[in-house]
C-alpha cells in the first residue's frame, strides 16, 4: 500500500506564500470554501476560524496548492496528489533548510526559469555550475525559503 503525504511549510502568511508557489510551479490554490460553509453552518466551525483571500473563504492561516491534473476531493478541495499545505507560525525563519524544492524547467532554459521566478517573487542567492553534473540556482522564495533552479 503506497502512503499518501503532502509537504508542509511554516510561513509568516501562509495565502501570500501559496499564490506564490501556484504561480511558481503552475499548480493550483485550493478552494476550501464549500466545505468551510458546510462547517460553519453545521455550527462544527466558528467564524475566528475563517478569513478571506482574494474574495474566497480559507480557513485562518492555512492555504494548500495542488497539481493541476491530480485529483482532489471536490467538496473540500483538498488535492490527493502533489500538493503543498503553508500554516502560519509564530516564529520566523532562523537558518538553512533542511529540505528543499527542485524546480525544473522543461524547456531546460534557465535564465528565463529564473527571470520568472523573480518576477513572482523570488531572490537569486548563488549560482552553481558543476558543468556535466549540473548547472542551478540557489534561490529564496517570498519568505526566505531557500530552493533549487535547474
Amino acid at each position: 500500500m503506497t502512503l499518501n503525504w503532502k509537504l508542509v511549510i511554516d510561513s509568516a502568511n501562509a495565502p501570500a506564500l501559496a499564490d506564490f508557489w501556484a504561480a511558481a510551479l503552475e499548480y493550483e490554490v485550493e478552494d476550501p470554501g464549500a466545505l468551510i460553509e458546510q462547517l460553519l453552518a453545521a455550527g462544527h466551525l466558528g467564524e475566528e476560524a475563517v478569513a478571506e483571500h482574494r474574495g474566497r473563504k480559507i480557513f485562518r492561516g492555512y492555504a494548500a496548492v495542488r497539481h493541476p491534473e491530480d485529483p482532489f476531493d471536490p467538496i473540500s478541495g483538498i488535492g490527493r496528489g502533489r500538493r503543498l499545505l503553508f500554516q502560519d507560525v509564530p516564529e520566523g525563519k532562523t537558518g538553512k533548510n533542511r529540505l528543499h524544492l527542485d524546480v525544473h524547467s522543461e524547456s531546460g532554459d534557465l535564465d528565463t526559469l529564473v527571470t520568472r521566478l523573480e518576477t513572482l517573487g523570488a531572490t537569486r542567492i548563488r549560482e552553481v555550475n558543476k558543468g556535466p553534473a549540473g548547472h542551478w540556482w540557489t534561490m529564496q522564495d517570498p519568505e526566505g525559503n531557500e530552493f533549487c533552479v535547474a
